[in-house]
């Protein structure tokens, strides 16, 4: 599995850690929409640490503020779509613009890791 994993692009394993907390979150909503119940419960529990396991993983290829919010942002739009699709929430501009600053976000990260400055 190990191996498998260190063949994977950080972003595809990120995308796959988003896609597994999105599953927990639709878990969740379930749980609070239907007052509880263990199965639920249970459920939304094993994928948030499923998708943590798999975060933890990505930090041996990505730093570690750069793969929490590249995992977030995944997590996020794939939560949109599926809050558009599924539970037919609307997509308003404050969603689209929180969106748009995910993306600066981790555009200013992954400038950040260039060194600026250069400790002896």
């Amino acid at each position: 599995m190990k191996k498998l994993i260190n063949k994977l692009s950080p972003l595809v394993i990120l995308f796959v850690g988003g896609i597994i907390l999105t599953i927990g979150d639709i878990f969740a909503a379930q749980w609070v929409r239907f007052n509880g119940g263990f199965l639920l419960y249970f459920m939304t529990m094993l994928f948030y640490i499923i998708g943590m396991v798999i975060l933890i993983v990505s930090y041996e290829k990505e730093d570690i503020p750069v793969a929490s919010v590249i995992l977030v942002m995944f997590n996020v739009i794939i939560l949109t779509i599926v809050g558009i699709m599924i539970f037919k929430e609307e997509i308003t501009l404050t969603k689209i613009i929180g969106i748009i600053l995910g993306f600066i976000s981790l555009t200013l990260l992954e400038f950040g890791k260039k060194k600026i400055f250069v400790s002896k």
